[in-house]
C-alpha cells in the first residue's frame, strides 16, 4: 500500500483492518459512518446502530476519488463507485447496477491547516482504489489485469454514431464517460465518419501513445480496426495491442460474448453496456485467436468472430432495410427468410481439431511475411490428405463460430473461448423443416440447440476449413461484413491479439 503507515487507525484498532475512521452522510451530515477498509471490503456501520454493518465488496468497485464541496462548502468528500450484481425487477438474473457511495470526512481541523480533511479524504481514496486493485488478481499466469499495464497515456475511444439505432454517442455520454471517469481511466474520443475510418486511424496511429483501443459500436468496426492493425510494417507488435468492446450496435456478439466469459446470467441493451464498461475498466487482458481467412479474389482478411454463408449470412445482410429497430432486425429479418427459405449447392471440407495442427502436408506458398497459414494450401489445389471431405449437397447453411455468441441474444457456441484454438462450425443440410429451423433459433437463445435431436445439423470442433459455394448467387459475410462470394478457406492463428475481457 502507498500509505506511510498501512495500518494507521484515527479512532481505535480494528481486526484485520488497514484503515478505519468516522465519516457523516454527504447530503445532511446529521448521520455518523464508521468506515473500516480491509484487503477485500469497505465496512460501512452506522454508529447508532452498531449491530448492522454493510460489507461493500472491492471486486465491485471501479475506482474512488476526494474532493471539495462545490461553492461555499469546503468540506472534503469521500467517493466510492460500486456495480455489485443485484436482482432487479423483471430481469432474467442479477445485473451490475451503479451504486455511488458519498461521505464527508468527520474530523475537526486545525484552522491553520485548511486542507487537512482533504488530504485525509485523499488518503482513504487511494487506499481504496489500491485495495480495489488488488482484490482481484488473474488465476491464471498469462493474464493479467488491464490496470496493472496501464500508463499514462490513455485510452483510444473509437465510436460509429451510426451504428444500430444511431445512439452510440448518447450511450458515450450517459454511460461510458462516467464509468472511465471513476475509474480514472484517461481516455481521447475519436468519432469516425466513414467506413474504413477506424482502419485508417489504427493503421497510422502512434501506438504507444495509447493503452488500450476500445471500441462503442457493432463488431463491424473492430473488425475494421483488426485488419488495420495486422496491415501495418509492425502488425506483430500492434495487434499485442489490448481491445476493449462495448456494445453500440445491433448485433454486438463480441459484446455478448465477453459478458458471458464472466459467468454471469444473459443481459441484453444498457445492462450489457454496463456489465462490459465494468469488464473494461476491471479486466484482464486476455489471448484473442485470430483467423486468417482467404478469399477467392486472392486477398486476406482476419477474423475474431465468425464466417457465415447461406441463412445465417442472409438475414444479416437482409436485415439492413429494418436497421431502425436495432436488434429487433434480426428477429424480424429471421422470420422473413424462415417464410421463404433458400437452400444452397455446395461443397465442404475441414481439419478436425484432433488431428496434428502440424501436418506437413499442408503448406501455403505466399509472399506474406505474417502469420504464415501453414494449414492451408492454395484454393486451386486440393486440400490435403488429412482433412475431412463433406460430399457436394444442399445446405440451408454453413456457419464457422470463433466466439460464443452470434448475437445479443444468440449463443452459438457456449463452449467456446476468446483463445481455445478452436473453430466451431456448424452446417445445416437440406431438408429440415421450417418448424425444427424455428426451434434451433429459439434454442439458439440458451446454448441448447445441439439438444434439439435435429439430423440436419452438424456441429464439428476443427483448426481449418474449405467452402465452396457452387450456387451461382448467394452471401457470405465475416464479422457481419459482406465479403467476396465465391471459394473460401481459412485457419485459426491461436492467441495472436489482446483482448480486455473476463
Amino acid at each position: 500500500m502507498d500509505e506511510p503507515d498501512a495500518a494507521h487507525q484515527r479512532n481505535g484498532p480494528a481486526a484485520g483492518a488497514r484503515m478505519h475512521g468516522l465519516f457523516t452522510d454527504a447530503d445532511t451530515g446529521s448521520l455518523t459512518y464508521s468506515l473500516t477498509l480491509s484487503d477485500s471490503c469497505l465496512t460501512v456501520q452506522r454508529t447508532s446502530s452498531p449491530s448492522s454493518s454493510e460489507h461493500l465488496d472491492l471486486r465491485d468497485c471501479l475506482g474512488s476519488r476526494a474532493h471539495r464541496g462545490e461553492c461555499e462548502d469546503q468540506d472534503a468528500y469521500l467517493c466510492v463507485y460500486f456495480y455489485p450484481n443485484r436482482r432487479r425487477w423483471m430481469a432474467w438474473g442479477p445485473v451490475r447496477q451503479r451504486d455511488e457511495r458519498r461521505f464527508r470526512l468527520a474530523l475537526s481541523t486545525d484552522e491553520n491547516d485548511e486542507d487537512a480533511n482533504l488530504r485525509e479524504a485523499e488518503r482513504w481514496a487511494r487506499a481504496i482504489r489500491h485495495n480495489t486493485g488488488t482484490a482481484r488478481r488473474p488465476e491464471h499466469a498469462h493474464d493479467v489485469l488491464f490496470s496493472e499495464v496501464r500508463r499514462p497515456c490513455g485510452v483510444m475511444v473509437l465510436v460509429n454514431p451510426q451504428s444500430g439505432r444511431g445512439q452510440a454517442m448518447a450511450l458515450y455520454n450517459g454511460h461510458v464517460q462516467r464509468m472511465l471517469t471513476e475509474a480514472d481511466i484517461s481516455h481521447t474520443l475519436f468519432i469516425t465518419e466513414r467506413r474504413n475510418h477506424a482502419r485508417d486511424l489504427v493503421k497510422n496511429a502512434d501506438l504507444t501513445q495509447w493503452d488500450a483501443l476500445v471500441i462503442l459500436s457493432g463488431d463491424g468496426l473492430l473488425f475494421e480496426v483488426v485488419n488495420g492493425l495486422m496491415e501495418r510494417p509492425d502488425w506483430e507488435k500492434a495487434i499485442q495491442t489490448p481491445l476493449g468492446i462495448l456494445p453500440g450496435g445491433s448485433g454486438n456478439a463480441l459484446a455478448a460474448s465477453v459478458h458471458h466469459y464472466t459467468g454471469a446470467s444473459q443481459v441484453w441493451g444498457e445492462d450489457l453496456l454496463t456489465s462490459c464498461g465494468f469488464v473494461l475498466c476491471k479486466g484482464l487482458i486476455s489471448k484473442l485467436d485470430l483467423i486468417s481467412i482467404r478469399l477467392s479474389s486472392g486477398a486476406r482478411i482476419f477474423s475474431f468472430l465468425s464466417l457465415a454463408w447461406g441463412f445465417v449470412a442472409d438475414v444479416d445482410i437482409e436485415s439492413e432495410q429494418y436497421r431502425q429497430i436495432g436488434a429487433l432486425r434480426f428477429f424480424v429479418s429471421t422470420l422473413v427468410r424462415i417464410a421463404s427459405l433458400r437452400i444452397y449447392q455446395g461443397k465442404l471440407a475441414f481439419l478436425p481439431a484432433e488431428n496434428d495442427c502440424e501436418s506437413d502436408t499442408a503448406c501455403f506458398s505466399t509472399t506474406d511475411s505474417q502469420l504464415p497459414d501453414h494449414l492451408l494450401v492454395p484454393l486451386e489445389q486440393p486440400v490435403p490428405q488429412d482433412w475431412t471431405l463433406v460430399e457436394e449437397q444442399e445446405f440451408v447453411l454453413v456457419l464457422a463460430m470463433f466466439q460464443c455468441h452470434l448475437g445479443e441474444d444468440l449463443l452459438a457456441a457456449p463452449d467456446a473461448r476468446t483463445d481455445d484454438g478452436i473453430i466451431h462450425l456448424f452446417y445445416l443440410t437440406a431438408g429440415i423443416s421450417r418448424t425444427m429451423l424455428l426451434r434451433l433459433f429459439r434454442a439458439m437463445q440458451s446454448g441448447t440447440h445441439m439438444d434439439c435431436g435435429c439430423t440436419n445439423v452438424v456441429y464439428r470442433r476443427v483448426r481449418a476449413f474449405r467452402l465452396e459455394p457452387l450456387s451461382e448467387a448467394g452471401v457470405i459475410t465475416v464479422d457481419g461484413e459482406r465479403v467476396d462470394y465465391g471459394p473460401i478457406q481459412a485457419q485459426v492463428h491461436r492467441g495472436v491479439a489482446r483482448l480486455i475481457s473476463a
